[in-house]
């Protein structure tokens, strides 16, 4: 009887451990299980999707500091371009010196893009640069930027705001050439489709919630000292962009011939006058981009004077404007590979003018919000096509000359936009800036319609 006593005793004796042992299985098991997964995930997803675990552990390295590069670069880059032209005017500068400051910023772009190519063909290797030129020299500028007030004030300030803001685009484009170059190099050729669609919705998204932030912060402290602190936030935000790019390993490429001998000069003077289409086209966009940037320094100045906007207001319809553009990648994309780039640039090019003509209409900051829906959803169509368009018109191993001599183009075309809109502005007032580039717009659309032609299809059009 004794033994009959203990046997269930003892049995249980040897179940309670196993029991507990099982209980903590269960606990921490599936807890471990989630979080390596959610690991592997995280990797996957920053390094371009799960299409990237055939590739080589370097490379995968390189692409996922690359993605984490981008959406810091997007995010500080978002703040700026939302606020500066605002923070211009809180120092009391005028319609006229915020043109007079993106002009110089685009015609500071159109000068160094040739000198930085130049550079890049002479060194082959081109972090350095990149690290030296728009992740260091820029960002300090974009730091002093916010700094300004604290050692100007009245006129003084806002002149050294565009000087400085100026230094920064230029140090950004010099090196232009050489992280074109190395982008080359560190995302595989066969795999950029998916690799640039991932990244860009993270950028996307990331512009989207600094714009707001800083939006939130600026109103909150008020001017200038918000404005101050949301430079300093992108100033931060740039470090971290500055910190990922140096963490890529640049891979070993070979060295560019000298340029008499891959005989690059003379050809591109003789394409030039044999490749009609590609003039037409330069031309076509010459047209487009200046009554472009008529407008587009003011749009915000226009929310804050005439509609009388806060700026949380001002980053929260950027935010509109970028959710928009990601469902328009996905459809204009898919479009562009059924349609061809033409057909999508020609449809988006022709409704965009309408965009500009509608801000005049506003009465409200809320009258915004179906211009920036639309705005979006068009722009990201119109800017996917045209850049595969570009690459359709122009010979494979002419590329970066052609390429450079297009955005030359197109950042004087800039310039001299924003100088005009800012005489325009001065003069007449932001509605007939917004009436001048509308037109200006549907010009240069036209002129692409009935001039620049398919080279697989010359009848099309």
């Amino acid at each position: 009887m004794a033994e009959e006593k203990a046997t269930p005793r003892r049995a249980a004796r040897l179940r309670a451990p196993w029991f507990h042992v099982r209980r903590a299985r269960g606990r921490r098991a599936p807890s471990r299980l989630f979080w390596t997964r959610l690991r592997q995930r995280a990797l996957q997803f920053t390094a371009g999707g799960q299409w990237t675990d055939q590739l080589y552990p370097d490379v995968r390295h390189n692409l996922r500091w690359f993605w984490f590069d981008g959406i810091f670069a997007s995010a500080s880059d978002a703040v700026v371009v939302a606020y500066l032209s605002l923070f211009v005017l809180a120092l009391g500068g005028t319609r006229a010196q915020i043109g007079l400051l993106s002009a110089l910023s685009s015609l500071s772009a159109a000068l160094l893009l040739l000198p930085g190519a130049a550079i890049v063909e002479r060194r082959g290797r081109c972090k350095q640069m990149v690290l030296l030129g728009g992740g260091g020299a820029s960002r300090v500028a974009l730091l002093l930027l916010a700094l300004v007030p604290l050692a100007f004030a009245g006129p003084a300030a806002v002149y050294v705001v565009i000087a400085l803001a100026v230094v920064r685009s230029a140090f950004a484009n010099l090196s232009l050439p050489a992280w074109t170059s190395l982008t080359a190099d560190v995302v595989p050729l066969s795999w950029r489709g998916r690799y640039f669609s991932s990244r860009n919705v993270a950028m996307g998204v990331m512009g989207m919630v600094a714009t707001f932030l800083a939006g939130q912060l600026i109103t909150a402290a008020g001017a200038p000292v918000g404005y101050q602190l949301a430079l300093g936030l992108a100033f931060v935000i740039g470090l971290a962009a500055t910190f990922s790019f140096a963490r890529i390993a640049e891979p070993p490429t070979s060295a560019l011939p000298p340029a008499r001998e891959r005989g690059t000069r003379q050809p591109l003077l003789k394409d030039l006058r044999t490749n009609p289409t590609f003039l037409a086209f330069c031309g076509a966009a010459l047209v487009w981009n200046m009554s472009l940037n008529v407008a587009a320094p003011f749009f915000s100045v226009y929310m804050v004077e005439n509609l009388k906007t806060s700026a949380r207001v001002v980053g929260a319809l950027s935010v509109v404007n970028g959710l928009a553009a990601l469902p328009g990648q996905r459809l204009f994309g898919m479009l562009a590979d059924r349609w061809g780039p033409r057909r999508v640039q020609l449809a988006t090019g022709l409704l965009i003018p309408l965009l500009p003509l509608a801000w005049a209409l506003t009465r409200s900051p809320w009258h915004i919000v179906p211009i920036n829906l639309a705005s979006g959803f068009l722009w990201a169509g119109y800017e996917l096509a045209s850049f595969n368009f570009l690459l359709t018109l122009i010979p494979e191993d002419r590329r970066p000359r052609y390429s450079a001599l297009y955005h030359i183009v197109v950042m004087g075309a800039l310039a001299a936009g924003a100088a005009l809109g800012g005489v325009i502005a001065q003069r007449w007032g932001t509605i007939a800036v917004f009436i001048v580039s509308g037109i200006g717009r549907l010009a240069g659309a036209l002129l692409f319609a009935r001039f620049v032609r398919n080279p697989s299809n010359p009848c099309e059009g």
